[in-house]
């Protein structure tokens, strides 16, 4: 709660008492809870891009798919992949009735490939236990593979509706600038930003627009290095911005390194077997990566997470069942 310069208490009382916060720390202004929500979603209504799993026609197999792609991957590499998955699979059962392999093949190079595998995992879950249709509450979603709190909380939210607070890397950054004051939220999501999401949520019928709209935000005006705050509706109650925009005072955030790396080492293996047509000797595998040690590490990492399946006669190939 004291990460918040407009704590959790302060922000139950500007709701649900007063629709004016008192004082934010030194700055002497004030928020207005109503105002914000308002403005927010104003400018989503004029602003929003227009994505296919927003469409008015998307189902919500549509939804989760997608909400697994997007996790650390950007929209412009998600689209094609998604339009050519939903044209492939556009049911549970379609994907769940083709090897854990074609997943993987599709999926390309959107990265994390084990996403790939969870996804059709949670296809056979799906068909199997829940008739073929995405289950629509917090907690049957939670049980799917691969499947954690935000993805079971968005899936509710935008694909049937339901009032639920969604926190993604960009809503937790529009709340620590706009709320606490800070440049960045911590490393990881705490309690004290759950129930701020929560208390900020409108009532029921406009809850999933809200949550998508401070989403929607977070990608594309108040971006983590380069925030827009010129065009930021919420720009004038900014906690961060009212202050002079302090740099960020947490821990180093470090970013994720790619070349040379047991991450492309793995992306390298993983291509040639997504290329090729059966299983492949080591030979073919052991002249993409020069590091003895380091390609031995990978493709052992491979195996170990069910990508890669190693067969008699030192020849691996994508798995099967």
């Amino acid at each position: 709660m004291s990460d918040y310069r407009v704590g959790f208490r302060e922000i139950r009382h500007c709701a649900r008492i007063d629709p004016v916060a008192p004082p934010i720390g030194s700055i002497g202004r004030c928020v207005t809870i109503a105002g914000v929500r308002d403005s927010v979603l104003s400018w989503y209504a004029a602003n929003a891009r227009d994505l296919p799993w927003r469409a008015a026609d998307r189902t919500p197999w549509g939804v989760l798919v997608s909400e697994v792609m997007l996790q650390q991957t950007p929209v412009s590499r998600v689209e094609p992949v998604w339009r050519e998955w939903l044209r492939r699979w556009p049911s549970p059962a379609a994907l769940a009735a083709e090897q854990p392999a074609a997943a993987i093949r599709a999926w390309g190079r959107l990265g994390y490939p084990r996403r790939a595998l969870r996804l059709h995992a949670a296809a056979r879950v799906i068909t199997d236990r829940h008739a073929g249709s995405v289950p629509s509450g917090y907690d049957d979603l939670r049980a799917l593979p691969g499947v954690g709190d935000y993805t079971a909380a968005a899936v509710a939210s935008f694909a049937f509706g339901a009032r639920h607070a969604v926190l993604d890397t960009n809503v937790r950054r529009v709340l620590a600038r706009a709320i606490s004051g800070s440049q960045y939220p911590p490393q990881s999501a705490t309690a004290a930003e759950r129930r701020l999401a929560e208390e900020l949520l409108p009532e029921p019928e406009d809850a999933p627009t809200w949550s998508v709209a401070v989403m929607e935000l977070g990608a594309v005006i108040c971006t983590a290095r380069a925030p827009r705050c010129g065009e930021c509706p919420i720009a004038g109650e900014c906690t961060w911005r009212l202050a002079g925009s302090p740099a960020y005072a947490g821990p180093p955030r470090r970013g994720q390194a790619w070349e040379g790396t047991d991450r492309q080492a793995r992306g390298r293996l993983l291509a040639v077997l997504r290329e090729a047509s059966g299983p492949v000797g080591k030979s073919a595998l052991d002249v993409v990566w020069s590091d003895a040690r380091q390609r031995e590490r990978a493709l052992d990492g491979l195996v170990a997470d069910g990508l890669v399946e190693p067969l008699d006669g030192d020849r691996y190939r994508l798995p099967s069942s």
